[in-house]
């Protein structure tokens, strides 16, 4: 395989009619700064036939997915991992949580073309929404560095009433303010 990890992950997502949403640090990256990583975020909506078809369809000799870690993905609303064997990238496939935030971010995601493929990315505000529900489970440096990156670039185009609504109704205050404090 040649072509961008993303887009191939994309394409099988495409083929198997899994709704999707790039999210993670490559959401952060297209509406903010650009952050290196070798990992691919991307929240799903399967049915549960279309998972079971996309994982029984998965070329073995470019993708390695282990069935029993999508199966119980499917039925935590977990995720799990496919790995692009071409080029060692690895897709975390996230299912869609069944909680209003993230049926709302599914529903606003936006269509953009990115490594030559038609991609659904979660909007910058609901990455930085999301940005912060990570930094509260850990690695908070980094999540509020790809905020404040989001903040710098699509700042001025954010929808902030939206914004505060969320970041209020996940209780997530007060990294929201040390991230715009960080921001200026």
């Amino acid at each position: 395989m040649t072509r961008h990890p993303l887009a191939a992950i994309v394409l099988e997502l495409n083929r198997f009619d899994i709704p999707h949403m790039l999210a993670g640090s490559f959401a952060s990256t297209y509406h903010g700064d650009p952050r290196t990583t070798n990992d691919i975020d991307l929240v799903i909506d399967p049915a549960r036939e279309s998972l079971e078809s996309f994982v029984r369809g998965l070329d073995p000799q470019h993708f390695y997915v282990s069935a029993p870690a999508a199966r119980a993905a499917f039925e935590s609303r977990g995720q799990f991992n496919v790995v692009l064997l071409d080029s060692a990238w690895k897709a975390d496939l996230i299912l869609r949580k069944d909680r209003p935030f993230s049926r709302v971010e599914f529903e606003r995601r936006q269509a953009a073309e990115i490594a030559g493929v038609t991609v659904f990315v979660a909007t910058a505000e609901d990455t930085i929404v999301a940005k912060l529900e990570w930094a509260r489970l850990g690695e908070s440096e980094r999540q509020l560095r790809d905020v404040i990156g989001v903040l710098e670039v699509s700042g001025e185009r954010l929808d902030h009433d939206y914004l505060a609504r969320w970041i209020a109704e996940l209780g997530l205050q007060s990294l929201w303010v040390r991230a715009l404090a960080q921001a200026e």
